[in-house]
């Protein structure tokens, strides 16, 4: 019994707040955002649109791109940092609102969080306990952003992405590898109510895992560099994504890029990324993709998928 990707969603909040509207807010202009961080814009949530909201739509439209029905959905996971509540988990609010019958919760794992939820739903199928499994990033960091603290305010953006994850007789999930290590926690991290960060050593951490997560990642599948058609990264930093590109010796038109614009959505960035490509056309069926992903705790994490 194998898993793949059977359905792609998203849901993007209608504000958009470009580097021009920051430079009215904090101390900052456009050419330093984007020289930095390859942001050009992001999407601001409503009052209406929560992280539960947000996963939702996202959700109905993953369902409505794939051969199922909702109520074939055997269990929900929902990757966030930035739930509606300390509990009922989103994962149960999206329940509600999808109006089926389904186990559910929530996984917290930052920016790695969907590869964590696809890793956790792979296994599921695999091991025959599920058939459909709903797995959807969704994050609303405006919420625990400090506006004032132009370091950060201009990282990061709201939205979701989904997928729909369906048992197969082909191998489309090839892999997934998840690791952490907690001796990073201060480094990027909410003590109170708004993010912290220390980006300098964030950034570093952050580009020699991803290196050795590469290497890691195709050792195990015994895959070859050249095999591999696309980058899906975690969408937190241009020169992130770049150098983790030149580690695969791939050029950027085989990358998918919307650090632009989106910012940097967390756990929702990936199944973002991911469904922009397919509805695109860029990410065509049978392609090799490689996702990775970084974030706090500190957690990453990559998966090979046949699509």
């Amino acid at each position: 019994m194998f898993s793949k990707i059977n359905g792609t969603g998203s849901y993007l909040p209608e504000k958009k707040l470009t580097n021009k509207d920051l430079e009215s807010m904090v101390d900052t202009t456009d050419e330093w955002i984007f020289e930095r961080t390859g942001i050009k814009q992001r999407h601001i949530s409503s009052e209406k649109e929560t992280s539960s909201f947000m996963g939702f739509k996202a959700a109905e439209d993953a369902i409505k791109s794939s051969n199922i029905s909702k109520s074939d959905i055997d269990l929900i996971i929902v990757a966030t940092t930035t739930p509606d509540h300390v509990f009922p988990s989103n994962a149960c609010l999206i329940q509600q609102k999808l109006g089926i019958q389904t186990p559910a919760f929530d996984i917290a794992a930052a920016c790695t969080g969907y590869i964590y939820a696809l890793s956790v739903a792979d296994s599921f199928i695999k091991s025959g306990v599920y058939e459909n499994i709903l797995v959807i990033g969704t994050e609303q960091y405006s919420k625990i952003i400090d506006w004032d603290d132009r370091t950060t305010c201009v990282l990061f953006g709201d939205g979701a992405g989904a997928t729909i994850i369906s048992k197969s007789k082909t191998k489309g999930i090839i892999s997934t590898n998840i690791d952490a290590d907690g001796k990073f926690s201060n480094l990027l991290c909410v003590p109170d109510k708004y993010i912290t960060m220390k980006g300098n050593e964030v950034f570093k951490v952050a580009v020699n895992t991803m290196g050795k997560l590469v290497d890691d990642t195709l050792n195990q599948s015994g895959l070859k560099k050249e095999e591999i058609n696309w980058l899906v990264p975690h969408q937190a930093n241009y020169r992130i994504i770049s150098a983790t590109a030149k580690k695969l010796n791939m050029p950027m038109e085989n990358v998918v890029v919307t650090v632009d614009k989106h910012g940097n959505t967390s756990a929702a960035s990936i199944p973002l990324a991911l469904d922009y490509a397919i509805k695109k056309g860029d990410i065509k069926q049978n392609e090799l993709l490689l996702l990775e992903a970084f974030g706090s705790g500190f957690t990453w994490g990559s998966a090979l998928i046949r699509y």
